[in-house]
């Protein structure tokens, strides 16, 4: 399965982002609001400038105190931020995230951000993938 597959399936394209002037408290109550674990960091909505999750943000909370919601989102942020194309595997994708030990990644064609998926998509995806292959060899089995 590929990545194109995984966007398709989630109905929407919309990626949420955040300038990275905004300060953390603001990225903190968009992500409750949306019920969400990460923000792309970006100034024109379309290119990744870095990317501030749920983690980050308790991290640096546990560290500072609530004084670190004052912050600028820049300054918290990753800015090496691991990325994808629509055509990679969801296994390799799966294998990025997994070893990297984070959950979302940008879906990027031709350096403009064209989605947004998470662990969680992929493993679904993938979970589905495996019941339609059990589902054709329990047909093939039965001689259906």
């Amino acid at each position: 399965m590929h990545v194109r597959q995984i966007l398709k399936s989630k109905g929407s394209d919309r990626v949420l982002t955040i300038r990275p002037d905004a300060t953390v408290a603001e990225a903190a109550r968009i992500l409750s609001e949306c019920r969400i674990g990460s923000l792309v960091v970006s100034t024109d909505g379309q290119r990744v400038d870095g990317i501030i999750s749920e983690r980050d943000i308790v991290r640096e909370m546990g560290k500072r105190g609530v004084s670190a919601l004052d912050e600028r989102v820049e300054e918290m942020m990753t800015e090496k931020v691991e990325t994808c194309v629509a055509d990679d595997q969801a296994d390799d994708v799966l294998t990025k995230m997994t070893q990297g030990r984070f959950r979302h990644l940008p879906v990027v064609e031709n350096e403009v951000m064209i989605g947004l998926i998470s662990i969680g998509d992929v493993v679904k995806a993938r979970l589905s993938e495996l019941s339609m292959e059990k589902d054709a060899l329990e047909g093939m089995i039965a001689g259906r």
